[in-house]
């Protein structure tokens, strides 16, 4: 095969490749390994005897390939006999351990594992929690721990993160926390490793730059280190649309190895003669292959980077081959190996987020020639080209996208990448050479970080800096990207504008809404805490948010609003937090900010952290033929913390639901007697299901049709309580728990009695799912 024959050769295999390995993905349970060995045999028998079709043969090695390796990482994690037992692990630490107030967290590499003195099958990352007295945790030590362990599980909810998918693709096998143990004990000082180069890097810029936030920020900007960054600076990244410049993106890896050519360049007009002996283009080439890898293991060999590093080395071999290589050939190239090394980074967005990118800015680039000029265009009409050709994606992952993004980039990229990432390299290499000389050097890139994140604040308060849509359809997504792919072909095709259309199932999604009298409750998955977000035709109210934890995890940032909005809701009429507990009121704060005009009603006002009217029985309004009344707490009455709950009554046209928040058995009799005459309603369970709510004679008043209880996996209360569970049991009443089946949906029709949906979990079956 030709050069020129082979390079679309490479383009194929790399589609056929990334196709067959997303076949699998999409799989809600893996089949027997015994599948991916006679899928592999197919493919090189179809390889070998039918040439034509090798394209189809690189798609079966994909699903082959997919299918071992997916195996692989399920059958590594915790076994579920071990959730929850105590485990005596010697590991090392692995990227930067992040401390805070509350705890120490770090993953650790298992090098082995005991249970009671036997050894265990236990391989792979695990991501530890330390609560209490964790002594100062350095990169590169090894430790031995006593761990309380259990098989990485998250929320699943309608919008949210899913931190199952993230961890299979991480490797992550298991987390857990640190037990209490006279044998917990670092076993091997600090050895010389690139986390190690990257924590003293970041110390030196802490103790040259005086202002803590400019130094968060220059750490980040120079070797990744995101530490020190709060939820509002990635608030406010997430509205400009420039996450990827916060951590080290590929660009900045490119600019790396520029350095390393002017480097070469300056060796070579210092010492001429070294032409005789290795002519300058290689070296240069070896250089910024060198300085490209160097950064990039600075930056912890991040997706984008390694997706860079890759097609610079491409670049490099090629002209220390003396071969010529395109950009889609090297991109080509770059997704293969990826691929091959790791089918499991097609989980992650940053793999979509950065190949999509650079294959659009490649088709626009080569339609627009080369030089100067096509570099302008790079930073001014390209920052446009990629806010349009990824808003499909960004919206597919995120759930958001920001307007101001393509301006905000054109600003920053510049800014970042070729001042503040150059002063950064610099500063660096100085730290090396001559550190008081790093200082100034330091100082200068801080004050320029300082500007810009300045402008960056101001222009994530526009309008149009968060935009949300509801979940996006695969179809749509499709639909648009082929949209985008048609609007940036090559000047000269025809009717281009006709792309935009496809983007009009993106952009104008249909709504389902309930009918007048009719109305729709989601019981999110918040862990062991409580939130609902109930909906009529035209209003929307949420009961209770879930907790904020003192990590800075919120989740009524990370739960609810990603539900409200993927769920197509723009407005919240009402916040009603039930009372001041953590586990229900932690995330109100964020909701407010999200929606300040909503009209707020609490159990127990006092331990509100935002202003909040007190809820009282007898208040009751109306929206869109569906009634609202307050049964609890009595004026006055209620003692402090769970039976100040607001209890909530919902009636519609078919159906009624109880929202009980944790009240007891105490106030269980009165809340009962507080019911008009009508259907019995859906129940909230009291109180997660303790022990201490949900009695007998109250289950026998209400005779809900079924009962909706939200708890946390594995929690340690043991939430619901095994009595409790057998009392709903008894009086027939079916019970779904958050815990196992994901957030919960309930319809009410206006014509027709409660209708449940299957769980979040149950709708969205993945295979790395439990």
């Amino acid at each position: 095969m030709t050069r020129a024959g082979a390079r679309p050769a490479a383009i194929i295999t790399a589609i056929a490749l990334l196709f067959g390995v997303l076949l699998v993905q999409c799989l809600a349970r893996l089949p027997s390994p015994w599948w991916a060995l006679l899928i592999l045999l197919g493919a090189l028998g179809l390889a070998w005897r039918c040439p034509r079709w090798r394209w189809l043969a690189c798609v079966l090695f994909g699903v082959a390939w997919a299918l071992w390796r997916g195996a692989s990482a399920m059958d590594a994690r915790l076994p579920r006999t071990l959730e929850g037992r105590d485990v005596t692990v010697v590991g090392s630490l692995v990227g930067l351990p992040l401390a805070r107030t509350d705890a120490s967290r770090f993953t650790l590499r298992v090098e082995h594992a005991t249970l009671d003195g036997q050894p265990l099958d236990l391989h792979g990352r695990i991501t530890v929690s330390w609560y209490d007295g964790a002594p100062p945790l350095q990169p590169c030590t090894r430790w031995h721990l006593l761990l309380r362990l259990k098989r990485p599980r998250g929320l699943l909810d309608p919008g949210a993160a899913d931190s199952e998918r993230s961890a299979l693709e991480r490797g992550i096998v298991a987390t857990g926390y640190v037990r209490d143990d006279d044998d917990n004990r670092m076993l091997d000082a600090p050895s010389w490793c690139v986390d190690g180069v990257r924590t003293a890097i970041a110390r030196a810029i802490e103790t040259r730059v005086h202002d803590p936030h400019d130094a968060a920020l220059l750490r980040a900007f120079a070797v990744g280190d995101t530490r020190g960054l709060g939820q509002d600076d990635w608030a406010v990244a997430r509205a400009n649309g420039v996450s990827h410049l916060i951590a080290i993106s590929g660009f900045h890896v490119g600019v790396a190895a520029v350095f390393g050519v002017w480097l070469a360049l300056l060796v070579y007009g210092a010492w001429p003669r070294l032409g005789l002996w290795l002519p300058r283009a290689q070296a240069q080439a070896a250089a910024a292959l060198l300085a490209a890898g160097v950064y990039s293991a600075l930056a912890g060999f991040g997706l984008p980077t390694v997706r860079t590093l890759l097609m610079i080395a491409v670049v490099a071999l090629a002209r220390c081959s003396r071969r010529g290589s395109s950009g889609a050939h090297s991109l080509a190239l770059a997704l293969i190996a990826i691929v091959l090394v790791d089918p499991l980074a097609v989980l992650a967005a940053g793999f979509w987020l950065s190949f999509v990118g650079v294959a659009f800015l490649i088709l626009y680039l080569q339609s627009h020639g080369r030089g100067w000029r096509a570099f302008l265009r790079e930073l001014s009409a390209g920052q446009m080209l990629m806010t349009v050709a990824l808003l499909p994606l960004t919206l597919w992952f995120f759930g958001q996208a920001s307007l101001v993004g393509a301006l905000s980039n054109l600003i920053a990229v510049p800014l970042v990448s070729f001042v503040i990432v150059p002063c950064a390299l610099f500063g660096m290499l100085l730290l090396a050479l001559c550190p008081p000389l790093a200082t100034p050097v330091l100082w200068l890139a801080a004050h320029i970080v300082h500007a810009q994140w300045w402008l960056l604040e101001r222009m994530a308060g526009w309008p149009g800096a968060q935009w949300y849509l509801p979940m996006v359809h695969p179809l749509a997504l499709l639909l648009a990207v082929l949209g985008a792919l048609w609007m940036f072909l090559p000047r000269g095709v025809p009717l281009r504008w006709l792309g935009a259309l496809l983007f009009l199932p993106l952009l104008l999604p249909p709504r389902s809404v309930p009918a007048e009298g009719a109305f729709q409750v989601w019981v999110l998955d918040v862990g062991q805490g409580l939130s609902v977000l109930l909906r009529t035709h035209g209003h929307a109210l949420v009961y209770d948010t879930g907790a904020r934890y003192p990590s800075g995890f919120d989740l009524g940032d990370a739960a609810v609003l990603p539900v409200i909005h993927a769920l197509g809701v723009t407005r919240l009429d009402m916040l009603m937090i039930s009372h001041g507990d953590n586990d229900h009121a932690g995330g109100a704060e964020a909701v407010v900010d999200a929606f300040p005009q909503a009209r707020r009603l609490a159990g127990e006002p006092a331990r509100m952290r935002v202003p909040m009217a007190q809820c009282v029985a007898g208040q009751a309004w109306q929206w869109d033929g569906v009634r609202f009344r307050v049964l609890s707490p009595a004026p006055g009455g209620g003692d402090r913390d769970n039976d100040s709950s607001c209890v909530l009554l919902v009636e519609g046209r078919g159906g009624r639901l109880l929202l009980s928040g944790d009240i007891s058995s105490k106030v269980e009799p009165a809340v009962a007697a507080a019911l008009d005459a009508g259907p019995p309603p859906v129940l909230v369970v009291p109180h997660h299901g303790s022990k201490s709510s949900s009695s007998a004679a109250f289950i026998a008043a209400l005779r809900p049709p079924l009962a909706l209880v939200s708890a946390g996996w594995r929690n340690r209360f043991g939430h619901p309580r095994p009595e409790v569970v057998a009392r709903y049991t008894e009086a027939g009443v079916p019970l779904f728990n958050t815990a196992v089946e994901g957030a919960l949906e309930v319809d009410f029709p206006a014509d027709g009695p409660p209708r449940r949906e299957p769980g979040w979990r149950l709708r969205q079956p993945r295979y790395w799912r439990e």
